[in-house]
């Protein structure tokens, strides 16, 4: 349980978290890096972290989320999901409100 609660740890301690392969600045898929930069063209200040550098924590967040792809992007402790639904919401104007809400505080 103890990477559980490095996971749980990491969600808590910043706004956005976005759980990727790769980095924003080198995505090591598609997916990952569509997510990074809508996050960084919105202005987003968001922590990564790169799934591919700990196995535990690939083999963990699915059980921890209950999302079993990558990326998984969290704002405020809370999954709001892989790209797809990321991109959705980004074509909606809704991801620029949360990220707003989100600099505010």
């Amino acid at each position: 349980m103890e990477i559980i609660e490095q996971i749980k740890q990491t969600v808590q301690s910043h706004p956005i978290v976005l759980f990727m392969k790769g980095t924003p600045q080198f995505p090591m898929c598609g997916f990952s890096s569509r997510t990074s930069a809508v996050l960084r063209e919105l202005g987003a200040n968001f922590h990564s972290v790169n799934v591919l550098e700990n196995p535990e924590i690939r083999a963990n967040l699915p059980r921890f989320s209950n999302w079993p792809t990558f990326p998984q992007l969290f704002i405020n402790g809370e999954l709001i999901g892989g790209c797809d639904i990321t991109m959705e919401l980004y074509e909606k104007g809704e991801l620029k409100q949360m990220i707003d809400e989100v600099s505010k505080a």
